[in-house]
């Protein structure tokens, strides 16, 4: 058997990590039983539920499954316990950077409101930084599916944080639902307030979807954005504006975007130029973690070690870690690569 290096080993900067989706299993079931919340099995049963969010139908039982893990994060020690053990399995899978991602509007009728409730999961987040030694940071997300106001909102609430560890704003859910350019006043007050700007695109919906988000929201970087693949043109202006793409390729199986791993076109971005950082999205739902996702490139679609260490390169590159925090990571990239393969 060959000897490979080890891919937890790898340091790497995670940029596409949804809130609730980011608990543990045990976690889950232990926050369930302790407020009498009564999961479905496909949340109790020990494998990732069975999910196909292509169709309406499918994405309603995915966000109905996400709405229940949600429902059992009630107070701010399961935030904090939530937030912890998140840095945890980043800091196993090599991960040096988090930026996790979070509508805290889902959480504040139970956490005595907005504020308080983006304060109680940057103070979390500020803790499990120190605790565990991980660089974490928030970027908050708008729903899409809820009125462009509330966005804004948002987006202004994001911005009086962003001394407080907030980083960027990003917009989540179906993209089938509601234009990108309706939200183009919330980006514009993220940008302004020197917030990247990272809105899903090119997941359920193709290329047009992310161009509307360089187009409408001038975004720094894209959530999933993998439909690109099937616009060359596209593929080009991603390259040449240097656009990150979170690219969660487990997640993009999981949800019937694509009906195996090795048709996430990986490839196809990697040799188009376009800046990658790998994600796990929800683990809870989907059952792989950060290191899994590059342990997938490498099986599935051939990467070497060599290629492996650049897509962990691109996902510092992409992340808004201070630069300090950057040249370490990337100089634990060159040492690892140097290491040699296990023996």
């Amino acid at each position: 058997m060959e000897h490979v290096r080890d891919l937890r080993l790898l340091p790497k900067a995670h940029l596409h990590l949804h809130f609730t989706g980011s608990m543990r299993p045990a976690t889950l079931l232990e926050l369930a039983d302790k407020y009498g919340v009564h999961l479905p099995e496909a949340l109790t049963g020990g494998e990732p539920p069975q999910l196909r969010a292509t169709d309406e139908r499918g994405w309603f039982r995915f966000q109905r499954l996400y709405d229940l893990a949600r429902s059992c994060l009630r107070e701010p020690e399961d935030i904090r316990r939530l937030v912890r053990e998140a840095a945890e399995e980043d800091v196993r899978d090599g991960s040096g950077w988090l930026e996790i991602q979070v509508d805290p509007t889902s959480y504040a009728p139970r956490l005595g409101g907005l504020i308080p409730a983006l304060e109680i999961i940057l103070d979390a987040v500020e803790s499990a930084s120190r605790e565990t030694g991980l660089g974490m940071r928030v970027l908050v997300a708008a729903n899409r599916m809820k009125h462009p106001l509330d966005a804004r909102t948002l987006a202004r609430l994001a911005v009086r944080y962003a001394d407080r560890g907030v980083v960027g704003f990003g917009l989540s859910n179906d993209e089938r639902r509601g234009m990108a350019r309706d939200f183009d006043r919330a980006f514009a007050i993220a940008r302004e307030g020197g917030l990247l700007a990272a809105p899903h695109g090119g997941e359920l919906t193709g290329p047009a979807s992310v161009r509307d988000c360089l187009d409408d929201l001038r975004a720094a970087r894209i959530g999933h954005g993998v439909r690109a693949a099937e616009d060359p043109r596209l593929l080009r202006k991603l390259a040449e504006k240097g656009v990150t793409c979170e690219v969660c390729p487990a997640s993009n199986v999981a949800l019937g975007v694509y009906e195996k791993p090795e048709d996430v076109p990986l490839r196809t971005l990697f040799e188009a130029g376009v800046p990658m950082a790998l994600g796990a999205d929800d683990p809870l739902l989907f059952g792989s973690r950060l290191a899994a996702q590059y342990e997938l490139a490498r099986v599935h679609h051939g990467f070497s070690d060599e290629e492996l260490a650049e897509l962990a390169r691109q996902s510092v590159r992409g992340s808004a870690a201070p630069e300090d925090v950057r040249a370490k990571l990337l100089a634990g990239v060159d040492d690892w690569l140097a290491a040699g393969p296990a023996v």
